[in-house]
């Protein structure tokens, strides 16, 4: 997990996203002053403060948050990240390299357990062995003919995956509120947390932690008996979240 790789693909959607939220949260207010298209594209470039981001953002009406969609790109999180976050479906599409027209005799490659990958050698030894043995078979089944999507059933869950994700700011404030709790896979976590932190780095404002980290940062757990009991500090970043709690992906070394 420690080559994981997120990116946004549209940069631009971020500010955009700001631009029409506040554009959408005015227009309910001023249609009394809108008489022409003029006057709307007028409405539509007025200019607007970091505050008036934050200020929209925590309006109790998603819907301003939901015209635009931003699309990010995951490289290296393994099939079991694909068959857990695919279990959001509102408001947000995926496409992922196929098992059925991909080939991947080869070519595998597997996404290593954050505990594995700080255990010892022969753990993380033992692991990768198992790993490759799967697909040893897979190749052997494809060299007899059977197609890959036969043949895919053998692939082992760690095996990386190339994965899109589109969602409009408000789903991905939702996925990672959800997505970032320490209930949640170490994998699950980590790619969300870098997710986040792509697009915090775009827009602080929009995406602040106290509007859309765990819900812990938000002011209440919502685990009740599964809480981990040990919530986090409103005020830190994506980036703090992954050094305190993965440090070996940050470049630091464990407590």
């Amino acid at each position: 997990m420690n080559r994981i790789e997120t990116k946004i693909l549209n940069c631009s959607a971020v500010s955009e996203a700001e631009k029409t939220m506040v554009f959408a949260a005015r227009l309910t207010q001023r249609g009394h002053l809108i008489h022409n298209m003029e006057d709307l594209i007028r409405l539509y470039n007025q200019s607007f403060t970091n505050d008036t981001v934050k200020n929209m953002g925590q309006l109790p009406h998603p819907a301003i948050q939901k015209f635009a969609v931003i699309t990010v790109a995951v490289v290296g999180a393994s099939r079991r990240f694909l068959s857990q976050i695919t279990r959001h479906q509102n408001e947000v599409k995926f496409m992922s390299a196929s098992l059925q027209y991909s080939n991947y005799s080869g070519e595998a490659d597997f996404a290593i357990p954050y505990e594995i990958l700080t255990a010892p050698a022969a753990i993380k030894e033992l692991y990768e062995k198992s790993c490759q043995t799967d697909m040893d078979n897979y190749e052997r089944l494809c060299k007899t003919g059977i197609s890959h999507d036969s043949a895919g059933y053998l692939t082992p869950q760690g095996l990386r995956n190339v994965l899109l994700i589109s969602a409009t700011p408000y789903q991905w404030k939702h996925m990672i509120g959800q997505r970032s709790c320490r209930r949640n896979t170490d994998e699950m976590r980590i790619v969300i947390l870098n997710i986040w932190k792509d697009l915090y780095d775009l827009s602080p404002v929009l995406f602040l932690p106290e509007l859309t980290g765990p819900f812990c940062q938000r002011g209440k757990c919502l685990e009740g008996k599964m809480s981990c009991r040990n919530p986090l500090e409103r005020s830190l970043t994506p980036a703090d979240i992954i050094l305190r709690d993965y440090p070996l992906l940050m470049g630091g070394e464990l407590s």
